[in-house]
């Protein structure tokens, strides 16, 4: 295994008249977790598609477990696992027959295949479905049973295109621990994902592609410190008192924060630099000047402030075309 899991360099793609990629460059480590996340057309499923042979791009250059994506395609697609946004499996089959036909085509002998078809069988706890037609699974269950056939030769590097779009509660829950799993046993991970709680708790570090072209890169931390970081959130009982709540906050709010306040605000949000002191200081005022609230927190900035942000909108609740 490379112990650099997914090099990119410079990709460029188009598609007619559609510049899709403009330049990516970003690293994923052994073993890591890396998001990618980004509005629809922003180039996501095509990095994606790229990085697992599917489709060619026209500069640049990617590596993959060590293996160049355009000279040794055939070498990459042995050392990757591809899960996408549907599940790849034959309906009229069992999940168990599945699972000995990819353990066939992944070069398994007769007997090593059936083994391995048991073992993932227990291992995604699907072993009393495993006579039944794939075509009668529910979604989590077709969701897992393809995950499964991908690992029927453990992979290098695993792609994760919208793996939970779809799926109930539980069944995103057992995707997530899968990728867990990914990262104890060093395999290399990229996700895509439009669910920005899901990168926030399953990714290592997460890269923002916009227009084709990486915006920001860090961990989740990181990149929502670049949204100001922590603030408090005043919610009156009566709204009619918001001018009041801006008086008694006095210096805690910024010049720019009361400017933005309009007849429509239903809130006042200030910046909190000390944390739980700016809380604590906060409530004191508002407390001596009498008015009512129905609520004041402290906030974080959460990722989907941060993709508002950087992108001007928020994220998408459909997968790009391109």
């Amino acid at each position: 295994m490379s112990e650099t899991g997914v090099v990119v360099e410079g990709i460029e793609k188009s598609f007619g008249a559609v510049h899709a990629l403009r330049g990516v460059d970003f690293v994923a480590t052994q073993g890591e977790v890396l998001g990618i996340l980004g509005p629809n057309g922003a180039g996501k499923t095509t990095t994606v598609n790229i990085l697992s042979t599917l489709i060619a791009p026209d500069k640049g250059r990617a590596t993959v477990a060590g293996h160049d994506v355009v000279a040794d395609p055939a070498a990459v697609r042995r050392a990757i696992m591809l899960t996408g946004q549907f599940a790849a499996l034959d309906d009229m089959l069992t999940g168990y027959e599945n699972l000995v036909m990819f353990g066939r085509l992944m070069g398994l002998r007769k007997q090593p295949a059936r083994a391995r078809a048991d073992e993932l069988l227990a291992e995604f706890d699907l072993e009393n479905a495993a006579g039944r037609r794939v075509g009668t699974y529910s979604g989590g269950m077709r969701r897992r049973i393809d995950i499964a056939c991908g690992l029927v030769v453990r992979p290098d590097v695993v792609f994760l295109d919208e793996p939970t779009t779809g799926l109930d509660p539980r069944s995103r829950q057992g995707v997530w621990d899968l990728v867990a799993g990914f990262r104890k046993h060093g395999i290399t991970t990229l996700l895509t994902t439009q669910y920005l709680e899901e990168a926030d708790a399953l990714c290592d570090r997460i890269i923002v592609i916009d227009h084709g072209v990486v915006i920001a890169e860090g961990t989740a931390d990181e990149l929502k410190s670049r949204t100001g970081g922590s603030y408090c959130e005043v919610v009156p009982l009566d709204l009619k008192d918001l001018p009041a709540i801006a008086a008694a906050l006095g210096s805690l709010l910024p010049d720019s924060n009361r400017a933005a306040l309009t007849p429509e605000s239903d809130r006042i949000a200030i910046p909190a630099p000390d944390g739980a002191r700016t809380l604590a200081e906060a409530l004191r005022r508002l407390d001596a000047s009498g008015v009512e609230l129905v609520d004041i927190a402290l906030r974080r900035p959460s990722l989907d402030d941060v993709f508002l942000k950087l992108t001007g909108h928020l994220a998408e609740t459909k997968e790009e075309v391109a």
